[in-house]
């Protein structure tokens, strides 16, 4: 062990390692998610804690979790949160809610094999702050492929960080990670981004990916475009910074255009000027555009300012660490109001 608690170089792990997903409609995945991932929990020879995180879901996932914890009492914790509040505040609380010296998270649609988590824990042994992974020979659209490129590589250009996969959920984390993150608790924040400015030592494996067998994806193209906005405005101001300058420079050449026209109209005559009337209203408008551009940008951020320091980022309405002898409750689909004793709110 190094003085800091982690693993050294070489070293087989034996610490506790901790799996977090979220949840949402995916009762269709969930039976054979819980299965699949046990299996290859349990073959890593050390303790584990799965943590099913429901976020808010509209289908039976929210009783189907807790019928798994109670199920696998000291295998599977489910976490009920009292709406939907978004995939990666539900990380969040699963987070929060783990105890392992590796944190691992994975998506439930099936789609990144739960097999494939004993590669980032072996990694992870080798003393690494961050795992991440990349997805081989991607099942995905290729409008879904062509966004996740767009993406990584603004991620890079932004953090400086080279990494290749942002987009893939499947990362496992250093228990001083997690708590770091924990501790920072802002709005919007993208998950993986956050984690690479705390970490020292980042890698990356290659791990498989699937074609999605059950339900269907809740990124469409607007959650996509929600998506880039939540990353830029998360991890850097230099969309700020570069409208300052873009807005310097076309001051000086809307001052210049004016001055051109203005000589124009001089030693050509009036006439001319009237021609160029249309030149005029296409300057004009390019001009408010970029007011409006520059208006939306400070928007988000003034938007995040306000959630941060208004807002919780996720309520828990009921955690489970099933017990043996114990029979699942009922729950409803939707999720009730929950009780003030039942919720713990975290302030972002």
């Amino acid at each position: 062990m190094n003085a800091d608690g982690s693993a050294s170089r070489g070293e087989k792990g034996t610490g506790l390692v901790s799996v977090v997903i979220p949840v949402y409609c995916e009762e269709a995945n969930i039976e054979e998610l819980v299965r699949r991932t046990l299996d290859s929990l349990r073959g890593l020879a050390r303790p584990f804690e799965l943590i099913l995180v429901d976020d808010g879901s509209r289908d039976d996932s929210a009783r189907m979790i807790e019928s798994a914890a109670l199920e696998y009492p000291g295998e599977v914790v489910g976490v009920l949160l009292t709406r939907n509040f978004g995939q990666h505040a539900a990380v969040m609380a699963g987070l929060a809610e783990s105890r392992g010296d590796v944190v691992v998270t994975l998506d439930a649609d099936l789609q990144n094999p739960p097999e494939e988590i004993p590669k980032l824990v072996v990694k992870m042994d080798e003393g690494y702050d961050v795992v991440g992974s990349v997805r081989a020979n991607r099942q995905d659209s290729f409008f879904r492929r062509m966004s996740s490129r767009l993406i990584n590589r603004s991620v890079r250009a932004s953090t400086g960080v080279d990494m290749h996969d942002y987009g893939c959920m499947l990362r496992a984390y250093r228990r001083g990670i997690v708590d770091a993150m924990l501790q920072y608790g802002k709005h919007g924040t993208f998950i993986p981004v956050l984690a690479n400015s705390f970490a020292n030592r980042t890698a990356e494996v290659e791990v498989a990916h699937a074609a999605r067998d059950a339900g269907e994806s809740r990124y469409n193209f607007w959650k996509l475009i929600r998506l880039q906005f939540d990353l830029v405005t998360s991890m850097t101001t230099w969309p700020l910074r570069a409208l300052t300058i873009l807005g310097g420079l076309m001051a000086v050449a809307g001052f210049g255009l004016g001055v051109l026209l203005l000589g124009l109209r001089l030693f050509l005559g009036p006439e001319w000027a009237v021609d160029g009337t249309f030149t005029l209203f296409a300057a004009l408008f390019v001009f408010i555009g970029a007011q409006f551009t520059a208006l939306g940008l400070l928007g988000e951020y003034i938007g995040r300012i306000y959630e941060s320091h208004s807002a919780p980022w996720y309520l828990v309405r009921r955690t489970t660490r099933g017990r043996a002898g114990e029979v699942p409750r009922a729950t409803p689909s939707r999720p009730l109001t929950p009780e003030p004793a039942d919720v713990r709110v975290i302030k972002s």
